[in-house]
This record gives C-alpha cells, structure tokens and sequence, in this order.
C-alpha cells in the first residue's frame, strides 16, 4: 500500500508569501480540471492507500457540486485505511462541504490559518478574520471530523513575540488536535520577496524568530501536544501520517498540476500551468512533464535528512536493511562531527537532532549530502 497526494491549484485570492503552484479561481476551468484530474486517477495502479491528502491551492475554493464529483469519484476508485486529509480554508468551510467531505471519508482537516492576529492577516492576504476559525474549527468537529490541524505562521512582518504567544493560546483555546508552525521563508516570485528587495518590508531579526521557535516548542511541551517533527505537534494519535510517508521516505502517487511523485525508485513532477495540464491529459494521457530515477546515493542522502525532522529521528538498523550497508559505513564522520558539536544524538542504533540540532535544522541536514 501506498499514498496519493491531490493538487486543487485554484484560490479565491492569492496570499503575499506563497510561491505553491496557483492560480486565481475566477475564470479557470475548473470543471474542465476536475475531469482531468478524474483521468488521471484512473490510471493510477493501486486501489488500496494508507493515506490520501488533497491540497492546494485551496480545495475549498471548489463549489460544493465539484467536491462531490472529485470525491465521490475518489470514494468509488480508492480503499483509503487510514487518513483521509483536506487542506481548507476556515471562511471557505461552509457546513454543505463538510458534509460533502464527511460523506465520502475524509477524516482529517488541515486549516490555513497562519495568525489570530486580524491586521497581520491582512498582510498576509488571507481571505478570513480571526472570528472564521473557531467557527470553521466548531463545524468540522460539530459533523464529524475525527482529527483538525492548523497552520501557524512565525517570523512575519512586524510580528511580536507577544503575538506569537496570543497565537499559540488562542491556538490551543480551540478544540484541535495538531498544530503546524512554520516560518516564514521568503520565496522568489512572492510578493513578499518582491516587496523585501525593495526595502519595503519589515522582517523580525534571526534572533527574535529563534525566540520564537524556542518559545512555540516549550508552551506547546506545556500542553497536550507534543512535538514530533521540526514544525509539528500532535495530541496523542493525531499526528499527520501522510506528512511521515515523505519523512520516512517512502513512496506516493501525485496527481494534479504540478503534483509531484515518488514510485518504483522514480521521482517525477506534472506540468505546473492548468492549460498545460488540461492539454496534456487531453491529448496523451499524462501530464508528467520530467522523470527522474534516484540513485542510491540521492536516496541515503533523502532517508537522512528527511528523516532526521522527525523527532524519533532515523533508524541505523532500518537503514542498513534497506541499502545493505551499514550507515557508519558512510556517514561515520559526519555522524562524529554533528555528535561532537551537540546537534544530534546517537544512541540505541537511532540518531536525532537534538533541541539545538532542531534550531539549525538546515544546516545539520547539509551535512549529509553526499555530493557536497
């Protein structure tokens, strides 16, 4: 068994940070992507998944008829046993796609909700206020929905870490089962980024975004969430298995414009543009636009530094039974080297970041690239 990971690349507004592959929902052919889409699938080998999550974009952009017809599609075509998630945006979750969600399996909602803070919303160019998230998160739990997550976002513009802390109480004030908290990371072709080389935009320091990292995993370790990943927290049962199918490097399916994919050892991505993909799917059949077939090597590489996100970190036994080789045999000096700074731990065949290995997180997963 495998997963499947969907892309709805439509979004009634596009928000200042976010470089995902999207597009403004009015005038697209949405109908038209949809069947697309549904072809896509049907090609698609397996019929029995551990998980499937469908993202965006923003699938709650869909109308409720297109929910139904994707979903009721994917509930005739798929046997999922375990997590059924769907990103949503709280001022789009109206109780009709709940419902239509509920019906065909989907047991875990993952909120866009960045901040609490109405203003600093704005600046994100989110589309809700503070008021649409506990009703968003009341009616998910209200019909059914086994398992809610939210989005938080740090390190924005002009952000306190007084704000940050109203972030995390409000956050945990609500009846939610796992949290995400992520910083912002300025990418090329963002508004943002457009606005930051222009010196137009206000960034907290390193420091004051440290604190603030810092400061989400000890409120958090207060409460009933724990830490199991970088950015990541769950109450007891409710962490994201489809988000540890990529960290433990295993193998999905990616359907959708610019959907990525990883199986029998090939990694591959989709055309991005929603004419493209139409068009492809049309005319051939496929819209896999590049394939590529990872080597051993990249997969090591992959296996570590995904893995080592998780807070359980990375097993030597299991690595050895998937490459034959035992991982000291090729990585014994940087595993000397990151132990000997403080940054990880090696200790009952298991290797893991430690607290100051997670503050520089990128840096340590630097050290196992094989090619560097």
């Amino acid at each position: 068994m495998t997963s499947l990971y969907v892309h709805i690349p439509f979004c009634n507004r596009i928000c200042t940070y976010c470089d995902f592959n999207k597009f403004l929902i009015k005038n697209q052919p949405v109908d038209q992507y949809i069947d697309c889409l549904i072809q896509e699938l049907a090609a698609i080998n397996d019929t029995v998944l551990t998980t499937l999550f469908i993202g965006g974009g923003t699938p709650t952009a869909l109308t409720v008829e297109q929910l139904e017809k994707l979903l009721s599609y994917i509930s005739r075509r798929f046997t999922i046993t375990d997590e059924f998630s769907m990103e949503a945006n709280p001022d789009e979750l109206t109780s009709d796609k709940i419902a239509v969600m509920k019906r065909y399996g989907v047991n875990r909602l993952s909120l866009g909700v960045q901040t609490f803070d109405n203003e600093l919303l704005k600046l994100l160019g989110r589309t809700h206020e503070e008021a649409d998230i506990k009703a968003a998160v009341d009616a998910a739990k209200s019909l059914g929905i086994e398992s809610v997550s939210i989005d938080l976002m740090y390190d924005l513009p002009t952000q306190t870490l007084e704000q940050v802390k109203k972030d995390l109480d409000k956050a945990m004030a609500l009846n939610i089962d796992h949290i995400s908290s992520y910083s912002l990371i300025l990418e090329p072709k963002t508004q943002f980024y457009n606005q930051y080389r222009k010196g137009m935009l206000q960034l907290p320091d390193e420091t004051l975004a440290a604190e603030m990292y810092d400061y989400t995993i000890k409120r958090l370790a207060q409460s009933d969430f724990r830490q199991y990943e970088i950015s990541n927290f769950a109450k007891a049962g409710h962490e994201s298995h489809h988000n540890m199918v990529y960290w433990q490097n295993k193998e999905y399916y990616g359907a959708g414009a610019g959907s990525h994919g990883y199986i029998n050892g090939i990694r591959y991505y989709n055309v991005g543009p929603v004419p493209h993909y139409i068009k492809a799917m049309e005319t051939q059949g496929t819209a896999v636009k590049e394939r590529h077939p990872v080597t051993t090597e990249e997969s090591m590489e992959e296996f570590m530094f995904l893995g080592l996100r998780m807070n359980s970190g990375v097993s030597k036994t299991m690595f050895e039974q998937r490459y034959g080789i035992p991982m000291d045999d090729i990585f014994k000096d940087v595993l000397n080297e990151l132990t000997q700074q403080g940054l990880i731990t090696d200790e009952y065949q298991q290797i893991a970041l430690t607290p100051a290995g997670r503050m520089i997180g990128n840096e340590v997963f630097e050290k196992f690239l094989l090619s560097v």
